[in-house]
């Protein structure tokens, strides 16, 4: 079931890269590590060179994430970027160990509500955000730096291959 689960979430992002879409990730503490690791994979390369992949860590501005953090709380500091930045066909990565951020559960609601598809990593029970998700990834663990571990597995190989298809057209 999980290796469906990313052959559908490669085939989306692909798709997305193909249209001129935009990859998006969210994620609170490791999981912002995680959505910046990935963003560097994409923009620059995981294991073969090709071009860039347009793809951005919604955890590293500390302008934006203490503005809106200020001015409308900090369960809102992914959803505003999103509702700024996402555009109907671009993809959210939503990571979650717990699955139910608040602020990442809003920036999954407001990418469906522009047109965005989810993808979501999450922990084995789902959480919140799961049922605003096209796709996820439920690590089989409890444990969050098993959860973590194993959502930087999964971010390698289906960036591995994204980057094997993007290099093959």
């Amino acid at each position: 079931e999980q290796i469906e689960t990313f052959d559908r979430a490669v085939t989306a992002l692909v798709a997305a890269y193909r249209a001129g879409g935009r990859l998006y990730i969210a994620g609170n503490g490791g999981s912002a590590a995680d959505a910046q690791h990935l963003a560097a994979e994409f923009v620059s390369k995981l294991a073969r060179d090709r071009g860039p992949l347009a793809a951005e860590a919604l955890t590293t501005d500390s302008s934006i994430l203490t503005a809106i953090g200020n001015d409308y709380g900090f369960d809102r500091v992914f959803e505003r970027q999103v509702e700024a930045l996402g555009r109907p066909g671009d993809l959210l990565l939503a990571i979650s160990t717990s699955g139910s951020s608040p602020n990442v559960l809003k920036a999954a609601v407001k990418a469906r509500e522009i047109g965005m598809q989810v993808v979501g990593f999450f922990g084995k029970k789902g959480g919140a955000i799961l049922p605003h998700c096209g796709l996820a990834f439920l690590a089989p663990a409890d444990d969050t730096p098993r959860v973590q571990e194993m959502h930087i597995l999964a971010a390698h190989i289906i960036c591995q291959l994204v980057e094997d298809a993007v290099a093959a057209a």
